[in-house]
């Protein structure tokens, strides 16, 4: 996990797709992809400690429960890992207007 978002290079991000904006897209969708799959995997582990009935107190108190949302907390953002994956090509993409005139 890196502590910092570091500044991206511009115009390698805009010549992996051969437009920016194409690219700043593309790295969106990643993204909210990234996002999906942590609230997935993470609403698994906490139903795990869902409770049979409506006891606030014992909620309160599930120390489990809280270092499982930490860990999540300290993970990188989904944008930064988007961007990293996208650098370094790990994002498959297609342009479905490509080849339409």
């Amino acid at each position: 996990m890196k502590d910092s978002f570091l500044p991206l290079n511009i115009d390698k991000i805009g010549n992996m797709s051969g437009n920016i904006y194409k690219s700043v897209v593309i790295m969106g969708k990643r993204a909210n992809q990234v996002t999906e799959e942590i609230k997935a995997e993470l609403a698994d582990k906490l139903s795990e400690f869902a409770p049979a009935y409506d006891n606030l107190e014992e909620v309160m108190e599930n120390k489990e429960q809280i270092e499982i949302s930490r860990h999540y907390e300290r993970k990188p953002k989904s944008t930064q890992t988007a961007a990293e994956e996208f650098l370094k090509g790990k994002v498959f993409f297609r342009d479905p207007h490509e080849g339409v005139f």
